[in-house]
């Protein structure tokens, strides 16, 4: 089974989970993961804990929402759909009229089949999503509303995970973990994120890799409160997995300074890899690159999505469902991320060992027979990557200079390596 396909068998395992920001949810939805990463760790942030500008909230906890007419049918119910109650709403059970029932619930008329995710973490309110189309059939009368949820003090959980390497330098891996039922937006991420560290931890590794599963928003505030002076040391590159699971189109979104090492080599990778890609600034962000770039904090972070969130009509609806991730796109984008890691893990500083350009012909490099029409491709890129070989340019500084795509260069610095032709240095020497 390819690991598309394991990726899309824990998406559907996660997706009856009703998720938010703090709860069992989070936490259910981690300790399956923890299954497949055993040495995951969780952490409890308590409730009214205060990171940076923000206050950790009440935990919220839900059993059970519907909202039943006079008939006694049930119009909306949460069993049905996780969606259909506002995320974080405090509990309710009462008897209203439609119309107070009416600026209670929230659909979507430019979208009449789908039911809308909506959220109110910071701000004590109760509500209901439908569709448009469902709403619309509602009668004036009397309806039965009722929320069996919990809002009190509790706490906010996390999970990371370190791989170490030879390096103590760290490359961050982050996704969330917060959003009830959808595919893509929520849970893509995790996916990508658990078979990335299972595939870490069966290859040697140069850096030490940072995995991280956190709330949206709150929970990287709260991990960057509990970690920051590490990271700010210690990471060299991140990326933020998001949205990476259907099958239209890639997307980049930079890191906010647009020129760190993760920027140039998810552009180089897609530059290379796939035939076109949507190119972001980092005025359109809206995930945790947020609080990863933010001022102050400065990590270098960026994603590579599929279609950008906010950017697919299935969106934070209920039309985000289990047919809109595929295994051709989660395989995609899992090989983009292992192809960036394996770019990154070989991206040294060389200076070539001899002066004067190296007899090549004496090492089996190149052909003794002289070629009146130009070198083959291979001494052609060995040649040109040589001549750039004076330690001021990186491999990928390298490989975007001569037009070659990285993986390509990578055996053939190799090569040189063992011929003792190049060496690998520090810029700075």
């Amino acid at each position: 089974m390819g690991t598309g396909q394991v990726m899309h068998e824990l998406i559907k395992e996660l997706f009856p989970i009703c998720r938010s920001i703090t709860g069992n949810g989070v936490r259910k939805s981690l300790s399956i993961i923890k299954k497949y990463l055993p040495e995951l760790k969780l952490y409890e942030i308590p409730s009214g804990s205060e990171c940076f500008d923000w206050t950790v909230p009440d935990e919220w906890n839900i059993f059970d929402a519907y909202v039943e007419s006079e008939s006694g049918e049930r119009v909306i119910d949460f069993k049905e759909n996780n969606l259909h109650v506002l995320n974080y709403s405090m509990a309710v059970d009462k008897t209203v009229p439609f119309e107070e029932l009416n600026d209670h619930l929230y659909s979507l008329p430019d979208q009449p089949d789908a039911v809308p995710y909506m959220t109110s973490y910071y701000d004590r309110r109760w509500g209901f999503c439908i569709s448009q189309n469902k709403r619309q059939t509602l009668t004036k009368g009397n309806y039965k509303v009722f929320i069996d949820s919990s809002l009190k003090p509790g706490s906010l959980t996390y999970a990371d995970l370190l791989i170490p390497g030879e390096s103590s330098q760290e490359i961050l891996i982050s996704t969330y973990i917060c959003h009830p039922s959808m595919a893509n937006n929520e849970l893509s991420g995790p996916a990508l994120a658990t078979y990335l560290a299972k595939w870490l931890m069966e290859k040697k590794r140069r850096f030490t890799y940072r995995i991280v599963f956190v709330p949206e928003t709150i929970g990287a505030i709260c991990y960057l409160g509990q970690n920051l002076h590490i990271m700010k040391e210690k990471v060299v590159a991140g990326f933020q997995l998001t949205c990476v699971g259907d099958d239209r189109t890639y997307s980049f979104l930079p890191s906010r300074n647009g020129n760190s090492l993760s920027d140039r080599v998810a552009r180089h990778e897609l530059k290379w890899a796939v035939e076109n890609f949507h190119s972001y600034s980092f005025l359109d962000r809206g995930s945790d690159e947020r609080q990863y770039c933010s001022p102050g904090v400065d990590l270098p972070v960026i994603s590579i999505m599929r279609s950008k969130y906010g950017q697919f009509p299935e969106y934070h609806t209920s039309l985000d469902d289990l047919t809109l991730v595929t295994v051709s796109g989660l395989q995609g984008s899992f090989e983009r991320h292992v192809n960036c890691i394996n770019i990154l893990e070989q991206n040294y500083f060389y200076r070539s060992t001899t002066l004067g350009e190296p007899q090549l012909s004496k090492r089996g490099l190149r052909s003794t027979l002289g070629a009146g029409k130009g070198l083959p491709l291979d001494s052609k890129h060995l040649s040109n990557f040589l001549a750039y070989c004076d330690g001021s340019l990186d491999l990928l500084g390298i490989a975007d200079k001569i037009a070659v795509y990285s993986l390509d260069l990578i055996p053939l610095a190799k090569r040189l390596l063992e011929e003792g032709l190049i060496k690998k240095v520090n810029n700075n020497e």
